[in-house]
């Protein structure tokens, strides 16, 4: 059996779903488990009350369980858990061995060193820019053509879901990923006026996005987050504006390990461009 914390978040339901179409056993740790519409034969399991019985595996995710991953670890540890697959960051890679306290790289290296302590078998997926992070400015697009945000020249090289949870998959079931860290992007980089450009062109309408001040982005982050700290907003922003008139890293660890070309950010916009229709 394997556990999915964030199991219905961006990155839990393309690696359930695949998973489940492997075959394998699959529980998914959910707030809402009435509301989760899982594929046949996935357990729902309440992140409140997490269930490890016969578990083997775990998948974590800092973000599918905020507040909780210390408690969540020790249980596991006590029921046998024995492989534990973490979603942290690039930022762990980037930002070198002494991330400032409080970071997004901070926070999950703590995750990681945390998991390295306890169980004998972990894979630490360190995924760039996640192409659904595009999914913030969908109420924008809704409502309209431009975009209002920070650094618009901010470049990464947004990895599609979907091949974050296929490599997740080989970690899991397979033994070469076991030890390892792998730093997982997309094969492209693209400002983000250049997603929005990419958008725009899926969309068949003349998008924009028009820079504003980082104050005024961590603002409102900090309305719209339950749960986000500030010390990660203000990483976050500084990483941004690191990025701005560099180039990205693409890193070619996708295409590597699963043997087939990284998926480009237009084919996520493709996938999703129902989520940026215009209101009318």
């Amino acid at each position: 059996m394997i556990m999915i914390t964030g199991a219905t978040g961006n990155f839990g339901r393309p690696l359930v779903a695949e998973l489940a179409a492997q075959g394998s056993k699959v529980r998914a740790l959910t707030r809402t488990p009435e509301r989760a519409d899982l594929p046949a034969g996935v357990e729902p399991c309440d992140s409140a009350a997490p269930d490890f019985a016969g578990v083997s595996a775990l998948v974590l995710n800092i973000a599918g369980a905020p507040g909780s991953t210390a408690a969540l670890l020790g249980a596991a540890k006590a029921a046998g858990v024995r492989r534990v697959v973490t979603l942290s960051s690039l930022l762990v890679a980037t930002e070198g061995a002494s991330p400032a306290r409080g970071s997004t790289a901070a926070l999950h290296r703590d995750l990681e060193e945390a998991v390295e302590a306890d169980f004998p078998q972990w894979t630490h997926l360190r995924p760039g820019a996640f192409a659904s992070n595009a999914l913030q400015w969908a109420a924008q697009l809704r409502a309209g053509d431009v975009v209002h945000g920070p650094y618009a020249g901010a470049c990464t090289a947004p990895v599609h879901e979907a091949d974050l949870a296929a490599v997740a998959v080989r970690a899991l079931l397979g033994e070469e990923l076991l030890g390892l860290a792998p730093s997982l992007t997309g094969p492209q980089e693209l400002t983000f006026a250049e997603q929005v450009e990419t958008l725009g062109v899926v969309l068949d309408r003349p998008l924009r996005y028009q820079e504003i001040s980082p104050a005024a982005a961590k603002a409102a982050m900090l309305a719209h987050s339950t749960w986000v700290q500030e010390e990660m907003i203000d990483s976050l922003l500084s990483f941004l504006a690191g990025t701005v008139g560099r180039p990205a890293l693409v890193s070619g660890e996708v295409e590597r390990l699963l043997g087939r070309p990284a998926l480009t950010y237009a084919q996520w916009a493709e996938a999703n461009a129902a989520a940026f229709a215009a209101v009318s």
